[in-house]
């Protein structure tokens, strides 16, 4: 068991978020789960990939409705409960987490200090969970970027969603509770669809005016992924942009991409992200 004794305590309710929004090394980033497609996993491998090609560590927390509960070693030892999936993926089964680890606000941004201490070589954070659980966990960090002046420090959520109706419905409401009740206006969208769908692009530009129109928020990009891809082929240049962008002034001082085959996850270990 770690000794939590000798881990600093934060200095006030919003300090660990400070922490972890200010290390230069860590790339947090909300996905909004979504139950009514059928790759979530996929898309949440995609990005692994992405964000490797870059050299860096990713851990996948997975609150999503479809993730197994936490295990009871998390709760005693959170580094405990940490798989590894690959040389550059961990991952840990999250759902029922989170709220575990709020606070007398009904926050549960603590909870993101405490990966960050548990996991500390991981360079990237994917928080896969549904719309109101990223609500409690990064309503904060959107009033801390506000306050300071730096609305480009403010999370940004990413919706997953495919071609299908009720999918993209949900993608609509989660946009309009992290809006609403978090403050989290801008938005980017990962698009399950084949590359001759001719919905998606329709999808998204619908999803980006419907945000614009009634909501004042924004979808300010949209990557459409192949849900047969491979695992081993490399992500899409969209995709390859967008984690481009989420990584900012980072991506300059860090490892040039290397786009070559990399090992995939074992079987048992691609499923635990489905």
């Amino acid at each position: 068991m770690r000794d939590y004794a000798s881990s600093p305590m934060p200095l006030d309710q919003a300090h660990g978020l400070r922490r972890l929004f200010a290390r230069q090394r860590a790339t947090c980033v909300p996905v909004v789960s979504n139950p009514n497609m059928a790759f979530g996993g996929m898309m949440l491998e995609r990005l692994c990939a992405a964000f490797g090609e870059h050299g860096l560590h990713t851990l996948v927390v997975d609150a999503s409705e479809r993730a197994q509960p936490a295990s009871e070693r998390a709760l005693v030892d959170l580094a405990d409960a940490v798989e590894t999936l690959s040389p550059q993926v961990s991952y840990l089964a999250a759902r029922g987490l989170a709220i575990r680890y709020v606070d007398a606000t009904g926050s549960t941004a603590p909870f993101l200090q405490a990966l960050a201490d548990a996991v500390p070589r991981a360079e990237v954070v994917l928080v896969h969970a549904p719309a109101a659980e990223l609500c409690r966990l990064f309503a904060r960090g959107a009033e801390l970027a506000r306050a300071g002046g730096d609305d480009t420090a403010a999370p940004r959520p990413l919706l997953l969603a495919d071609d299908r109706p009720a999918s993209v419905t949900h993608a609509y409401a989660s946009l309009k509770l992290l809006t609403q009740r978090a403050g989290l206006v801008v938005h980017e969208l990962l698009l399950g669809a084949a590359p001759n769908s001719p919905r998606a692009e329709r999808i998204a530009m619908q999803l980006a005016t419907c945000a614009d129109d009634f909501l004042g928020a924004v979808l300010r990009d949209w990557v459409q992924i192949d849900p047969a891809v491979h695992a081993t082929e490399p992500p899409c240049d969209g995709l390859r942009r967008l984690v481009r962008e989420r990584l900012g002034a980072r991506a300059g001082a860090l490892q040039t991409p290397c786009y070559v085959d990399r090992p995939p996850l074992a079987p048992t270990r691609h499923a635990a992200m489905n």
